[in-house]
């Protein structure tokens, strides 16, 4: 037994003052078919920001800065989803070897801002400086969603420091191997599960819920492995009583609320499987999207699936196409850039020797890793990083941008980066990409301007107004059939979207309408020329074509035939 005082070590409550000028803040409450979220770390974002006082770096109040406000509503997403903001410590292992725990996913404290990301104070200041940040970032029309950690907590295994809920009531708090119960059983991947079977573990979770809608005035949660808070026993379950709690609670129930519907238990991969309330991040969209602009062969089916907002996942149980939040990259994983510019990982400076994280194993054949080489391969890698933005933006569902891509942002083939809080994490603002950044920000303009990339319910392949709301088409023109769904051709793919009529009014009661396009989509190594349907018009302007600099073309007509350079998408309106 170890008699020690460790009262000097560990985190302690504070009173903090509970009064603070909201003033006539409010939620922007964007409707989830015109959000587009934006994942970004509080201190990495910031920490090398140029326009941000010193003083101010890597805080909530350097996030709530003019220079980050600006650079957020220039861009047009409507939120930011943060990575951990709970209370959280730093592993011990971790320190040893002069590292720390970047991400946050090591939570404590399920009522506390982290005391690291406060400018003005870590004795209860972090609370007021937090709130003045949602503010802030609410008059500029931008919502505030936390990724939240309520899968487990900072005490480990049983081997463990023994920090809070351990010494309170370890068998209610935590989920126990029933035949040594000295053992936790793990889904989490981190020592310990937290038992969401209990009745006082739920009440701490959805107190701390409310807590942060009804005090901080958050819009929403991204909750981590969510596939773990499911589980009553062992199984996952869809009907389990914490959703059950979640979808009877008047507070918790009107907020956005995303599932990572996964862990790494047995039968933890369940996307598609939660709950009509909820919205998920979508992992399927994420692989099939790579597969498809790797060329992967017998993809095109599965694009399809994810374009429309994968009605295969979500329809059968009355959710929207708002129920997927496609992502392309995220926090755990290659960054953009990255993932065109490396084949495999290069996690060395994590000290685990290359062993963590994921590596894809696929070729890119991105010519040599790194960032010197041929401008061939500098060219191809920039357009690349345009075919993923399209397919991502012009997708139906809810567009998540990982926090930097815009920028060019790499990490050095680093996938696993929740221990490097440095350079190799931080956003580097010296080094931007300029034309990316210019042509994301026209892109998610033009996502915006065009109801017909953001509907709210799905396409029927029915006719509207004399033609379908969606239709599909190979390179000769004729339409897909359902041999050659099933025969996945060749990694090309062309789509018509019908804006004449979308399903649904406006706010004053008028049906909503749209241009119409076309999306010709070629991942192959060659060229491929592409003849219009006639039943689709034959006058159509090129809007996007990825293969180009500019974020929009110079509109011309161009009959009734289109040629796409290799691994291009090109984007036709119609008139």
């Amino acid at each position: 037994i170890n008699v020690e005082d460790s009262a000097p070590h560990v985190f302690k409550s504070v009173v903090h003052n509970p009064f603070f000028d909201w003033a006539a803040d409010r939620s922007p409450d964007t409707p989830l078919h015109e959000s587009v979220i934006y994942e970004v770390h509080v201190n990495g974002f910031t920490r090398s920001h140029p326009d941000v006082p010193e003083a101010l770096r890597g805080t909530y109040a350097g996030l709530a800065h003019p220079s980050v406000i600006d650079h957020l509503t220039s861009l047009g997403v409507t939120a930011v989803e943060l990575m951990p903001v709970h209370q959280f410590v730093h592993d011990h292992r971790l320190l040893e070897n002069s590292l720390r725990n970047y991400w946050g996913y090591n939570t404590i404290g399920f009522f506390a801002p982290h005391n690291e990301y406060a400018s003005t104070g870590p004795s209860g200041e972090q609370v007021t400086e937090f709130k003045a940040m949602v503010r802030t970032l609410h008059e500029a029309g931008i919502e505030v969603i936390l990724d939240v950690v309520y899968n487990h907590t900072a005490e480990g295994n049983h081997l463990g420091p023994t920090l809070c809920f351990r010494g309170i009531d370890n068998a209610s708090y935590y989920r126990l191997v029933r035949e040594e119960p000295k053992f936790y059983y793990d889904t989490t991947g981190t020592g310990n599960s937290l038992n969401v079977g209990h009745a006082h573990t739920l009440q701490l979770i959805m107190d701390s819920l409310r807590y942060w809608i009804t005090e901080m005035h958050i819009d929403g949660f991204r909750f981590d492995l969510a596939a773990t808070l499911a589980r009553e026993f062992h199984e996952v379950d869809r009907l389990s009583t914490f959703f059950d709690l979640i979808q009877q609670d008047p507070v918790v129930s009107r907020v956005k609320l995303i599932a990572e519907p996964w862990d790494i238990g047995q039968g933890g991969y369940q996307v598609g499987n939660f709950p009509p309330l909820w919205s998920e991040w979508n992992g399927r969209f994420r692989d099939s999207v790579r597969d498809f602009w790797r060329g992967e062969p017998s993809t095109v089916g599965e694009l399809a699936s994810r374009l429309t907002g994968s009605s295969d996942l979500y329809q059968n149980d009355r959710r929207r196409p708002g129920a997927s939040v496609n992502f392309v990259t995220a926090h755990d994983g290659f960054t953009l850039r990255d993932l065109v510019s490396y084949n495999d990982k290069h996690n060395e400076a994590n000290g685990e020797q290359n062993a963590d994280g994921e590596s894809y194993n696929r070729s890119w054949n991105c010519g040599a890793e790194g960032e010197t080489t041929s401008k061939k391969v500098l060219k191809w890698r920039a357009q690349q990083q345009r075919n993923f933005l399209v397919t991502l933006l012009l997708a139906q569902g809810v567009p998540m941008l990982l926090g930097g891509d815009e920028l060019g942002r790499t990490q050095k083939g680093n996938t696993n980066a929740y221990c490097q809080d440095n350079e190799l994490s931080w956003v580097d603002w010296s080094a931007i990409d300029e034309s990316l950044l210019t042509f994301t920000r026209w892109l998610i303009k033009f996502r915006h301007d065009h109801p017909i990339f953001r509907r709210r319910r799905w396409f029927q392949g029915q006719p509207i107004r004399g033609t379908v709301d969606i239709g599909w088409f190979k390179p000769a023109g004729e339409s897909m059939t359902d041999e050659d769904w099933e025969a996945g051709h060749a990694a090309s793919l062309g789509v018509y979207l019908n804006g004449k009529a979308i399903p649904g009014h406006d706010d004053r009661g008028r049906p909503i309408t749209s241009d119409s396009f076309l999306l010709l989509f070629n991942a192959q190594s060659e060229s491929v020329e592409w003849i219009i349907p006639e039943e689709y018009g034959k006058a159509w302007c090129l809007v996007v074509d990825t293969g180009r600099l500019e974020p929009e073309a110079v509109q011309k007509e161009v009959g009734d035939r289109v040629t796409t350079a290799p691994r291009t998408v090109i984007v036709l309106k119609e008139g």
